[in-house]
């Protein structure tokens, strides 16, 4: 029998959310996991009830040429990742000691969140370029994998 694995499962789960994505720029998707079992995904995008940079035609980060993984507080979207952990805290579903599939390895800005939400690990499908964000997971406690690893 041919079955795929549950890291590939759930990296397939982050791939289908990053295609829900309404970011100019990048596309990324997450889901969060406990015990094999979804607790919540996201996608990256502007919060509720605001108009998306896709619907704008425009994004100020790309027009004042900011570098990826620098100036996120320009972004008008909520990162995938902080969606999702937003999602379990609307629902009332605690992240503590879950595991993040993400498809590009977290910011800063949703590295913070993720140590405080107590997420104790994350696979991403590739790193982004900002080296806070390195530094600080380094610091942490959190393991994380680019997967599929390399073998």
């Amino acid at each position: 029998m041919d079955r795929i694995s549950w890291n590939e499962y759930f990296m397939e789960m982050a791939e289908l959310a990053s295609r829900r994505s309404t970011c100019l720029r990048r596309k990324v998707g997450a889901v969060i996991v406990k015990d094999n079992q979804v607790l919540a995904t996201g996608y990256n995008g502007a919060p509720k009830g605001l108009p998306n940079c896709c619907d704008l035609g425009n994004c100020l980060r790309q027009k004042l040429s900011v570098p990826s993984g620098q100036r996120h507080e320009l972004c008008r979207a909520v990162h995938a990742e902080n969606n999702a952990i937003t999602q379990c805290a609307v629902n009332g579903v605690s992240c503590k000691g879950a595991v993040l599939y993400v498809t590009d390895s977290p910011c800063v800005m949703c590295l913070k969140q993720i140590i405080n939400a107590g997420i104790v690990k994350i696979y991403a499908k590739k790193y982004y370029p900002d080296e806070l964000s390195r530094e600080m997971l380094l610091q942490s406690n959190i393991e994380m994998i680019i997967y599929p690893e390399k073998e």
